[in-house]
């Protein structure tokens, strides 16, 4: 009897990650580039892109065993192994598991990656309830564009400005919201390879700056604030991108930061490609953009 229940659940397991997978590419069919694998490659002495076309996710490598910032699709992570394979390192020796954002392009892989590695899995405060009830209590739940993921526990609560630690390796939180309530733009200092030993460079990992017609920042008839403090959010967020010091522009997304254009030139420049601060500064100037825009509309919309 044992032996059929094991059996049964499984059978269930295996059931219910297919039909995880299948919601999720349905989703993200009209993208192939979230799904579509490139070659990994190095960005920093210990850090290395390992994510596909446009869903971005890094591997930082240290002494006591390695960083993951980023699961990405409920189908992504035999990808991310692949990659992180290839280069070379050990799948099982992933410690920690870190995220920009607990929308299901960034975190639908989580558990399957804890579930392999044992990886502790640490999420910013605001984001946790998402990532523990696989987005059913994201603030714009039920939504199409909200797909749920397989729930997964968190380990550790991140709050702004904490530091996480590993084999010598930090990285800094920084609190980003309005994305998502808990959205994480990630910084560290790096060597990057070919330059001068003592030479480090500020890497910023941008969490997610975007918003579509569901997000609403002032409330109108009918259609109440997303949440309370949403347009503040976006606000603070910005304040705190443009004050950040980057050297090596990167995000969650390849398209934040042209990775494809950039990796055109990386066989003859290698990761100094990827320094762009001017890149960086015209991005966030224009989100800054797009977002006020949205929110003066609304603003007019509620003053009828």
């Amino acid at each position: 009897m044992s032996i059929y229940i094991k059996e049964m659940r499984a059978f269930l397991s295996r059931l219910l990650l297919v039909l995880f997978c299948t919601s999720i590419l349905a989703h993200a069919g009209t993208n192939p580039s979230w799904t579509t694998p490139i070659a990994p490659f190095q960005i920093a002495d210990n850090f290395y892109y390992v994510g596909s076309q446009d869903l971005a996710s890094y591997l930082i490598v240290t002494p006591k065993g390695n960083i993951l910032i980023d699961a990405n699709l409920v189908s992504s992570p035999p990808q991310i192994r692949a990659s992180v394979e290839k280069l070379g390192f050990r799948w099982k020796d992933i410690r920690i598991l870190l995220n920009g954002q607990a929308h299901f392009d960034h975190m639908g892989g989580a558990a399957e990656v804890i579930r392999e590695t044992h990886a502790k899995n640490m999420v910013m405060d605001g984001d946790v309830s998402v990532a523990e009830t696989g987005a059913r209590t994201d603030f714009l739940s039920p939504s199409p564009n909200i797909p749920t993921y397989p729930r997964v526990h968190v380990d550790r609560v991140l709050h702004d400005g904490d530091t996480v630690s590993l084999g010598g390796v930090t990285l800094t939180a920084h609190k980003t919201a309005g994305h998502t309530r808990g959205c994480t733009t990630w910084t560290m200092r790096a060597h990057l390879p070919g330059e001068p030993a003592g030479t480090t460079r500020n890497i910023v990992i941008v969490g997610g700056v975007s918003f579509w017609s569901e997000y609403h920042f002032v409330a109108t008839p009918g259609h109440p604030v997303s949440y309370p403090g949403i347009g503040q959010d976006f606000q603070h967020t910005f304040a705190v991108l443009r004050g950040l010091p980057c050297d090596v522009f990167l995000g969650a997304h390849g398209e934040y930061f042209n990775m494809l254009s950039k990796l055109k030139h990386y066989p003859q420049d290698g990761p100094r490609v990827f320094i762009d601060p001017a890149g960086y500064r015209d991005f966030v100037a224009d989100a800054q953009k797009t977002f006020e825009l949205a929110l003066h509309k609304q603003q007019a919309a509620a003053a009828r």
